[in-house]
């Protein structure tokens, strides 16, 4: 059975950093994107940030570019997030899942994803 398993979350104040980690269990890394997401409440879940099965690289939203940095470690099946200036708009509870349709990133279709986990709330004060 697949999952994903994030951690690393926390409060936080303005212009803080966190860093998330996603394990993912009965998942290889290599065989689809994995992207973390967003969802504040009373809005839609968005994509964060994606990263490519195929070479590696990654794609970001908007909002976040500059600040979050997505990275994984295929040896532990685990992908980070790293957010740097921390605004608080950036609260939210943070997912990570896996594209089951695609391994390239950029279509930023969260209907494509599954194995979402639990989540990890974010919370940046102002």
């Amino acid at each position: 059975e697949v999952q994903f398993v994030e951690s690393g979350g926390g409060l936080v104040q303005a212009g803080g950093s966190l860093r998330l980690s996603c394990v993912g269990i009965g998942v290889t890394f290599g065989d689809y994107a994995i992207g973390w997401f967003r969802q504040a409440p009373g809005k839609e879940r968005e994509e964060v940030s994606c990263l490519s099965a195929y070479d590696g690289s990654t794609t970001y939203t908007e909002s976040v570019k500059g600040r979050f940095t997505m990275s994984s470690d295929k040896t532990k099946s685990t992908a980070y997030l790293q957010m740097n200036s921390l605004k608080p708009e950036d609260t939210a509870v943070y997912y990570c899942a896996a594209n089951l349709m695609r391994k390239a990133c950029g279509a930023r279709r969260v209907y494509e994803y599954a194995y979402f986990g639990q989540g990890t709330q974010v919370t940046v004060s102002s």
